[in-house]
């Protein structure tokens, strides 16, 4: 009798953000055993416990507070961690501490799995997950950051709320860095195929909002967590059923309108394979010089910290 291999998801870095992505892993029972990891162990050990607490009340999920070990049957390992910027601390001094927690992580995780698919989510994500490129050695299809999922969403949602549309209709894109450079694709924006019909100024607010909302989040409550744990699962299940879904993730790109060797948010097609292709959306010159100045931001932070 053949036996279903158990799926399982571990999550590295149980923040508000990877405990989050965990707690909405298992509401909507997407792997059968979701293991948490984090520097302090006894945080994990304790949001698995309280998780485990409503069993009663969801299926089989069986959760758990691991160690680097047990990231050797996962799927996916989702890396959330990351340090917090200290007083007086440059970006970019931030960002060598951060490589150097990956550097860590990601020589314990690569010990134990060769065949999984890393999803990165710490912030910059798109000079993370290039730099776990470059530690992992993986393939890059197996390498993907959360990218400009997250943003597009946001995009789609205040798009849909001018025009009284559920969002869920509107296609739109927001492309390029997962930050302050990142490019609206208005020129492709549509419901069913036809114009949106939205004003100048009405665009500017839109996308300004949808740039800044994570400021505007921080600022009222500290942290973003509930809608990146969302995108976090939809990445998540894409991978699991191989859907072929067209995600706006962060990926490797090579000559994607003239753009390589950085990773960017771009519409991908995602399945079991990770990234299985990259799809070149026909941009006007306008948002094709932006995603230039993006990718132009994330080279020069990479040859900063000499990557």
């Amino acid at each position: 009798m053949n036996v279903k291999k158990a799926t399982r998801i571990a999550v590295i870095g149980v923040g508000a953000v990877g405990s989050t992505s965990v707690y909405t892993l298992l509401l909507r029972e997407r792997a059968d055993e979701l293991v948490l990891i984090d520097a302090n162990h006894e945080k994990a050990v304790g949001d698995a416990l309280d998780m485990n607490h409503g069993m009663p009340f969801l299926g089989r999920t069986k959760v758990w507070a691991g160690t680097y070990e047990d990231c050797r049957d996962a799927e996916i390992i989702v890396i959330t961690a990351g340090a917090a910027q200290k007083q007086g601390e440059t970006r970019i001094d931030l960002l060598k501490r951060n490589a150097s927690i990956f550097d860590s992580i990601l020589s314990e995780v690569t010990k134990v799995n060769t065949h999984g698919i890393l999803l990165i989510a710490t912030n910059p994500v798109d000079v993370m997950s290039y730099l776990s490129l470059k530690k992992s050695q993986w393939p890059a299809h197996r390498v993907i950051g959360t990218g400009t999922l997250l943003d597009s969403a946001r995009f789609r949602y205040l798009i849909g709320e001018h025009l009284s549309i559920d969002p869920r209709s509107v296609h739109a894109h927001i492309i390029g860095e997962h930050g302050d450079s990142e490019v609206p694709v208005w020129s492709l924006a549509n419901v069913a195929g036809t114009e949106l019909g939205i004003g100048e100024e009405a665009k500017e607010g839109i996308f300004t909002n949808t740039r800044d909302a994570a400021y505007q989040i921080i600022s009222a409550k500290g942290a973003t967590y509930y809608a990146i744990a969302l995108a976090i699962d939809r990445i998540c299940t894409a991978i699991l059923r191989d859907e072929g879904a067209v995600l706006n993730v962060s990926t490797l790109l090579e000559d994607y309108h003239g753009v390589s060797d950085v990773y960017l948010g771009v519409p991908c097609i995602v399945d079991k394979q990770g990234v299985r292709s990259v799809m070149k959306l026909k941009l006007s010159d306008e948002e094709t010089a932006g995603l230039h100045r993006s990718a132009k931001k994330l080279r020069d932070i990479l040859d900063s910290i000499e990557v």
